[in-house]
Order: C-alpha cells, then structure tokens, then sequence
C-alpha cells in the first residue's frame, strides 16, 4: 500500500511540475488554444496517443475483450492505420495548413471559417461542449474504479471528487501546452507499463504459443447467454450477423475506428506543430504507442480468461460479476506481481489524465471561443483567456457530473457513442472541405445538422442499447426499439444491432455531395 501511494504521489509531483513549466510559458491565446505552434514530434505523437488511448481502451475495452475475445483486435488494426497513418498524412497536414492560414485555434473554428459559417462552428462547438463530457465521464470512471479497488478505503464518489481536482488544476492554468507536456510524460509511463503486462501475461501462461492455445482450448466454457448472442469461442470471434457480432464489429471497431478521423481533440494537436515534417516523423512513434496501448489491452483481456479460469475456476466475466469494467483491475489486483500493481495503478493514472485533460480543453474552450466569445463582448487577449478558462472549469463540473451518474458497463459503449457521434456530425464535412473544393456552406450544414439528426434518432429509437436504457422509444410506442416488433432473426430485426453510425455516416455524406452540387449554382449567383 504505502508503494502505491508514493509511486502516485512522485508522479503527481512530475505532472504538476511539466504544468508549472506550461503556465509560465502560457501568455497569450495562442499558447492557451495551441501550444504556441511549437510542438516536437515526440510530444506531438505521445500527446495524440495518450489522449486517444486512455482508461477507456485499456479498462474498457480491454474488459469487452475479456467477454468477447481478440476481435478486439481488428480495432488495434483500424486505430493504427487510420487513427495514426492517415489521420497525421492525409488529414493532418492540410489540416495543420488550413488552420495556420484561417488563424483557427479549434477545430469547430476551423470548419466555420472554412465554410464561412458562424453557424457551424456554434452548432459544433455546442455539440463538442454538450457530448464531450460522456466520454470523458467514461475516462473518469475507468480510473475511479481502478482507484476504488486498489485503494478500498476511500469510496469511489471521493475518488471522482479528487481525480477531477487534479486533473482540472492543471489543464485551467495551463491550457493546452500543459496538456500536451504531461501527456508526453504520462504516455511513456503508459507504454513501458504495457510492455511489462503483456510479457508477464504470456510469462504466466508459457509462452505466446502455449497461451493462445489454451484460449482456443476453452470455447466450451463461453456462457450459454454469450453462445446464444453469436459468441464461439475467445480466439474465434463472434458469427458476424449476430447481436454480438454486431454489437463488436459496428459500434466498437466501425465507429471508434473510423471516428477517430472527426474527433477535435485529436484534429487540434494538427495545428501545434511548426511544419509537416513533425507530422511525418510522429506517424512511427504513434503507431508504435498505439500498438503497445491497445494491442497489449485487448490481448491481456482476452487471455486474462485462461489466467482466472487456472487460478479460480473461473472465466473473467465471471471474476468480475458480470461488470466487464471491473475485468482489467481485478487481473492487476488478483494476478499481478504486488510491486507492478502499484506502478500499473500509476500508469493507468496517467491515461486517464492525459485523455481526461485534452477532453475538459476541448470541451471548454468549444463552448468559450465557439459559442460564449460570439455572444460576449471580449475587451482584449486576457479576457479571452479568462473566457476560455470558465469554460473548461464548466466542462470539469459537466463531467463530474455525468460520471456520477452514469451505469456500470458504460465506458466502452460510452467512448464508442462519442466517436461515432463526431463521425456522423463532421466527418464528412471535414474531409471534403480539405479536399473538394465543391463543397459549399449549405452544403456542409445539411451534412453536420442531418448526420447528427439521423445519429441520435437511430439512438433514441433504433439500437437497444440505448433506446432500451433511455426509455423514450418504449414511452411512445410500447417497444424498447423500433426494430423489436420485428420477426426474430429477420434483418429489420437484426437492426437494433446496428451502430447509429453505420447509417449515419453515409447519410451525412451522401447529403454533403448532393446539396453542395446542387447549391453550387446557387452560390455563384449570391442566392445562399
């Protein structure tokens, strides 16, 4: 115990010194908003990771890997090749161009000056502000948890309390040149921790051969409920037309994989670096993170099934009473050495931070410079800078709150409703405005505003999972989702499976293209 605390206190020590260091050089609105366009490679690519990759990869979703096994695995794949090789080559540096050149400091200010439209960048900063703090919630309670199992003294509402204090410390003072310094450190910590898990694991388990083996050797231990919803076995994956196999493949793999290209806390770290060389040279050190990050979490997660089941006779589901969040700490806490329980605790510390931080940043200054600035008469830079810092002080409170009230099981599902949220609202409209030159404003508003629009009403009342939760579908029509009624098995009633973005996001683009062409015209002539 007394370990734990004091490998948490050093590194709470470090976190607050790289962001005494980041005040001191934060003095106008472009270091608050933008790290003063300065940023190395190194700092660029580990702040980018840390933030994408954080609790809610490794306790969430290594907790769904627990239950549903390496088809986990195909999201390492989407998140390294789309997440780093294409986000950084062919969305980063025109983004970074773009942005210089528009003098944008935030990414709804990007898309609004692109498209010459208050509309947009108000419309996406107040979603950023609104949905922003469920997935940062999501971050909270991954970290809480951990913190409530390791230290159980201390309750998990307190543990809320406390992380929320020291992360918001930090981030309201420092802006996002804090954010970034302490995401680099906090990555690393991160990283060499993940090394450690994954060959302890396969040390445990005799090796990578041997481990794997034994995974596939227990498809007959998968719960008849799980062996009813599409599951075969934990190396075999889910049939893919199964609600299981839906529920894995278009909310988790589909939406986080491809959603990572719209998310605006990751499209600002762009537009902090110099040139386009600092992007090139962060595409190796960020696939590397990434793999390490997600790649060991969704192994771990899986074989930690083989682990349980030799120690307890029991699979992890299980050991975790039937709460996948609870999967990953209790493998540390049960299974692992006790000195690498303290340091992992430190690590995962450090992922929930640097995620959490560039959320409460983005969150706040969405709703400060997007939507308080075009409303408030701002005197001059300082007062901007004061704006921006009520605004990510209300993100922090925002937060809290929904982490306070949100279920258990919620961080994966939560972290994938985000992404596939920013997915369906600006995707579309990001990547034609870099690209087509065709694209117009009403063009780009009927994107933003029909991608969320049919998003959040295939939530409301198509997929169960939350429509069932919410409540409204079943409170106007007697059925937790529109799709129940249907006859089992049938494809409209395999739809209440599907990820919202799986209709969405074509949707948004289809309406991008057919309203720009349509409106080119129009615009030549002044009409719209």
């Amino acid at each position: 115990m007394e370990g734990k605390i004091l490998g948490v206190l050093l590194y709470l020590g470090i976190v607050f010194y790289l962001g005494y260091q980041a005040w001191k050089k934060t003095r106008k609105s472009t270091d608050y908003m933008l790290a003063g366009r300065q940023m190395n490679p190194f700092v660029l690519a580990m702040s980018y990771g840390a933030t994408f990759v954080s609790t809610s990869a490794i306790i969430g979703f290594g907790g769904v890997s627990g239950m549903f096994g390496m088809t986990m695995l195909w999201l390492t794949f989407l998140t390294i090749f789309v997440g780093i090789f294409v986000a950084m080559v062919f969305f980063g540096k025109r983004t970074r161009r773009m942005g210089y050149a528009l003098n944008a400091q935030t990414f709804p200010e990007l898309l609004g000056r692109r498209y010459h439209s208050k509309f947009i960048q108000q419309f996406s900063g107040v979603l950023i502000f609104l949905f922003m703090p469920i997935y940062a919630a999501a971050v909270l309670i991954g970290i809480c948890r951990m913190l409530e199992v390791a230290f159980p003294m201390v309750s998990y509402g307190a543990w809320l309390i406390i992380v929320t204090a020291l992360v918001a410390m930090y981030v309201v003072t420092g802006g996002l040149r804090a954010v970034m310094y302490t995401d680099a450190f906090q990555g690393s910590i991160m990283a060499i921790m993940m090394l450690i898990l994954m060959i302890t694991t396969y040390a445990l388990l005799g090796g990578v051969t041997d481990a794997h083996q034994a995974l596939t050797d227990m498809a007959a231990l998968v719960p008849d409920k799980l062996r009813a919803g599409g599951m075969v076995g934990w190396t075999q994956g889910p049939l893919v037309k199964s609600p299981i196999g839906l529920t894995i493949y278009t909310p988790l793999v589909y939406g986080v994989g491809f959603g990572v290209l719209a998310q605006p806390q990751l499209a600002v770290r762009y537009m902090t670096v110099p040139s386009d060389r600092e992007l090139n040279r962060a595409v190796a050190i960020g696939g590397i993170f990434i793999l390490l990050l997600t790649g060991v979490a969704f192994v771990v997660g899986a074989l930690s099934n083989v682990v349980f089941h030799n120690e307890f006779g029991k699979i992890s589901i299980a050991m975790a009473d039937g709460n996948f969040d609870r999967i990953i700490p209790i493998y540390i806490d049960k299974i692992m050495p006790g000195w690498f329980s303290g340091l992992f605790l430190v690590a995962m510390f450090a992922a929930a931070m640097s995620t959490m931080s560039s959320q409460y940043h983005v969150g706040g200054t969405s709703l400060a410079r997007d939507f308080l600035e075009q409303h408030v008469t701002i005197g001059n830079n300082g007062s901007s800078m004061k704006l921006n810092r009520l605004g990510v002080s209300i993100a922090v409170f925002a937060t809290l709150i929904w982490a306070w009230v949100l279920p258990g099981n919620i961080i994966a599902r939560a972290t994938a409703f985000f992404f596939g949220l920013c997915a369906a609202s600006f995707l579309s409209i990001y990547l034609l405005g870099l690209y087509w030159k065709g694209m117009t404003k009403l063009g780009a508003k009927v994107s933003m505003v029909g991608g969320f629009a049919v998003s959040m009403f295939w939530l409301l009342f198509v997929h169960v999972k939350e429509s069932a939760a919410i409540g409204l579908c079943e409170a106007l029509t007697g059925q937790p989702s529109l799709a129940a009624g249907a006859a089992k098995g049938s494809w409209l009633w395999m739809m209440q499976y599907v990820d919202p973005n799986v209709v969405a996001l074509p949707v948004s683009l289809i309406l991008a293209v057919v309203v720009s062409l349509a409106s080119r015209r129009m615009e030549r002539d002044g009409l719209c």
